[in-house]
């Protein structure tokens, strides 16, 4: 289903839903969470159906949930298609991973109803919903059916009305790095109710993700000798990965001239470039190396069948420059190091968290005025147009120059 259709639905049959599931749970006296605070959840369910990015980041809250509620059952809401990230993170057992088919209206009305259903029949004491104002994470909070229900409350803020059913509410803080705010979230769970909870302790942004994805030594080899078969030009070269593609956001991207620019530099300097994404990506890619024009500058898009390739791939290479997205979470569970992209959003709320091999990542933000625009008030619309300045006025050069730097420090992959 387009981004576009998934918004105008959420806006107007989402706000009516809520309002009417706001006047059920009136009626009945659902809204105050009814608990026995003396027994700590045992059975919580956790919704995430933004981006397979913000995975990563919301590690330290599952790390935080074992922690405070020990032999605690997770239970993983998401939509289908990201689920093989959270798998593979290993968040939870694969019995309690939970999938919505968001491909076409009928799909997710008929998904939304079946999980429902199915969350009912769980011992769910607790649900948090990590989206910042969608409604239909906010109506699958509700009929999930668990007493305490935490989740982000717009407060006094016009036009993102999402129900008064989250009993365990806590303000949506636009200047906090969205880590730190799912950590509030767990800290909601024990909130008395009301909807807004004060009584948070303070939260450092967190030290590293708590993720981790293990490879044997031998496995990483092997790879690394299929990507030096597959592709004879990386041989005896430092590997310089680039994401150049916006994801379902293409105003994310920094220019394909710029990643060109930095490119022709690498390569002048013998280094190799392979340039990574989906199979819908091949064409930019392939634009960007006629740009650049060596036999040392290779098309990776579609190379990698999996996620877990993809962090083999980041294994075997040297360097990763990227645009605002999943790419640049991901590796930071690799030892790569990373040049990340931030404009119409912030690397502030967003920025990619240490991961197992410590901080490997800069971040490049321009800091014009416009910048950010997008947030969880306008739903990540953005005024430019496509004429992104923010990142446009992010000069090549520069970045050519910390990367060669960071080629110089780093020791060739082995």
């Amino acid at each position: 289903m387009k981004l576009q259709t998934q918004r105008w639905i959420d806006r107007w049959v989402g706000q009516l839903l809520c309002s009417a599931v706001s006047l059920w749970a009136r009626l009945l006296g659902t809204r105050a969470p009814k608990v026995d605070r003396q027994r700590a959840p045992r059975h919580i369910l956790v919704i995430l159906l933004s981006e397979m990015g913000s995975i990563v980041l919301a590690g330290p809250m599952f790390k935080a949930l074992r922690e405070q509620y020990p032999g605690v059952t997770l239970h993983v809401l998401q939509l289908k298609k990201n689920q093989e990230v959270a798998r593979m993170l290993r968040l939870t057992e694969d019995a309690h991973f939970h999938g919505i088919d968001d491909s076409s209206p009928i799909s997710l009305v008929r998904d939304i109803w079946r999980v429902s259903l199915a969350m009912r029949r769980l011992p769910l004491d607790a649900v948090i919903d990590c989206e910042l104002f969608s409604r239909v994470s906010s109506l699958l909070c509700y009929m999930s059916g668990a007493p305490r229900r935490a989740g982000f409350t717009p407060h006094t803020q016009e036009g993102l009305y999402r129900g008064s059913y989250i009993n365990c509410a806590i303000p949506y803080n636009p200047y906090q790095h969205i880590s730190k705010q799912f950590l509030s979230l767990v800290d909601a769970l024990e909130s008395n109710g009301g909807p807004r909870h004060k009584a948070a302790p303070i939260r450092e942004l967190p030290a590293e993700t708590g993720l981790s994805v293990p490879f044997t030594p031998e496995e990483l080899a092997a790879y690394r000798e299929k990507l030096l078969r597959d592709h004879p030009v990386l041989v005896d070269r430092k590997i310089v990965l680039m994401y150049p593609g916006g994801g379902i956001l293409p105003e994310r991207a920094w220019p394909a001239a710029h990643y060109a620019r930095v490119a022709q530099g690498l390569c002048a300097q013998g280094h190799a470039v392979g340039f990574i994404g989906l199979k819908e990506d091949m064409a930019l890619a392939q634009d960007i190396k006629q740009q650049v024009g060596s036999e040392q500058c290779i098309a990776l898009t579609g190379y990698t069948r999996s996620l877990r390739e993809l962090l083999m791939l980041f294994h075997a290479s040297d360097l990763l420059l990227t645009n605002d997205g999943g790419p640049g979470h991901f590796a930071s569970l690799t030892p790569i190091r990373t040049l990340m992209f931030f404009g119409p959003e912030t690397g502030k709320l967003y920025g990619p968290l240490p991961g197992p091999f410590g901080p490997k990542a800069t971040v490049y933000e321009s800091g014009i005025a416009c910048s950010p625009c997008l947030s969880a008030y306008n739903h990540r619309l953005t005024f430019c147009d496509g004429d992104n300045q923010c990142l446009k006025r992010i000069a090549p050069d520069p970045v050519l120059a910390d990367a060669l730097q960071a080629l110089r420090e780093e020791p060739a992959t082995a």
